[in-house]
């Protein structure tokens, strides 16, 4: 029989408005939930809620799958899972990578699902989810015949369920590296030992755009492993990338070298310590892409992200050529879209420079945003006309 959980009046406020995540302070009754089961919920009145993910750690108790009052059972997973597949479908074009699953936007909280060609990286991030991992798994084998499965789950928010970081090859045998294509532009990625599930895909429709607008001299800011730089690469007539890991440099010039690039340059370095040098030699661009890691990784952060983000998108503006594009982003949940406009038009006004926003852009449209958790809105790209 499947426990209940009773939560609320708050937390019951707060489902019904469809955010997927219930917080310690609003559960009222949990005694008999078995940490990572999924339970039914109801209010203090005993009205059905749904039925959500059971968390003994974290201090998100509940993690909502349904407002229905469903059987979870494994063909309800298998339904949720081809769902967000024919999302993938409609949206997903001229690329082999992909996010297949993004957890509560797809209505599978704690679950994220990648696809590199014909294997997938999976991340379990919750005591739920984790125990429903071999069901993964095997859902994954059975619709799509992968080559290989591998698990990336070192990430942080494990801690804080109380389970173990592990990564290693869960299905088939290790993938070795890896050259995917995206928007004709080829990548080598290893899933086992690449950031993250193996690479940054959220930002691959943003690159297309950037691309756009490439021109002359480029310059390319905390590049990683190049992916910005060549799509840039393909219209400009010469673009520096820079990032202050020499394993990332190494592979960015990999990457250049399975497209042909001859017009790229990568640079390790710090890239604050650079763009003052580059500034310092009046050293100009027409365009500049800052992709920078998150800074504010919680709200305690936030100020000083802000002081981060506008010095290097100051320096950028004053290097930038007469009517030059800059390209900047923000991968910061608690830098919402207002600060970081607050924070470019502050550093226009620094700048002495008159900026026009020519386009405002998220994250891919395979990670979708549910417009019932903001938290699901991260990505922030900002293209901007400098004059």
């Amino acid at each position: 029989m499947t426990t209940t959980v009773t939560i609320t009046k708050r937390g019951a406020e707060r489902a019904r408005a469809r955010h997927c995540w219930i917080y310690r302070s609003d559960v009222s009754d949990a005694k008999n939930a078995r940490p990572g089961e999924v339970v039914r919920v109801v209010d203090g009145a005993g009205r059905l809620i749904g039925h959500a993910l059971h968390s003994s750690r974290s201090q998100i108790t509940l993690r909502f799958v349904t407002f229905d009052d469903q059987a979870i059972d494994r063909d309800f997973w298998r339904a949720r899972l081809v769902s967000a597949e024919k999302l993938r479908k409609q949206v997903v074009r001229d690329t082999t990578a992909f996010r297949l699953v993004y957890g509560e936007s797809d209505l599978l909280p704690s679950l994220i699902v990648d696809r590199f060609n014909d294997c997938f990286v999976i991340q379990t991030l919750s005591q739920g989810m984790d125990a429903l991992k071999q069901m993964w798994i095997e859902l994954l084998t059975e619709l799509y015949e992968p080559r290989a499965i591998v698990e990336r789950n070192e990430a942080r928010v494990r801690d804080l369920e109380g389970l173990p970081r592990t990564s290693g090859v869960v299905y088939g045998a290790d993938p070795g590296e890896l050259v995917i294509e995206e928007n004709g532009v080829r990548f080598a990625v290893n899933l086992i030992e690449g950031q993250k599930t193996g690479a940054f895909l959220d930002q691959r429709e943003n690159r297309i755009a950037a691309a756009n607008y490439s021109r002359g001299r480029a310059l390319d800011c905390f590049t990683f492993q190049g992916a910005f730089a060549l799509h840039l690469a393909r219209a400009a007539e010469r673009v520096i990338g820079v990032d202050v890991s020499g394993t990332a440099i190494a592979q960015a010039k990999r990457n250049a070298e399975l497209n042909g690039g001859s017009n790229t340059e990568f640079i390790e370095a710090n890239v604050f310590d650079l763009l003052r040098e580059l500034e310092e030699k009046n050293e100009r661009f027409d365009v500049i892409n800052l992709d920078p890691p998150a800074f504010a990784k919680n709200r305690a952060s936030v100020d000083a992200a802000k002081r981060g983000y506008k010095e290097i998108n100051l320096r950028a503006m004053r290097m930038l050529t007469e009517g030059g594009t800059l390209i900047t982003s923000t991968c910061s949940y608690h830098m919402s879209e207002d600060a970081f406009l607050n924070v470019l038009a502050d550093s226009a006004a620094d700048a002495r420079r008159s900026v026009q926003i020519i386009e405002k852009r998220t994250q891919a449209r395979d990670h979708p945003v549910l417009v019932s958790m903001p938290e699901t809105y991260y990505l922030k790209c900002m293209i901007l006309r400098v004059q």
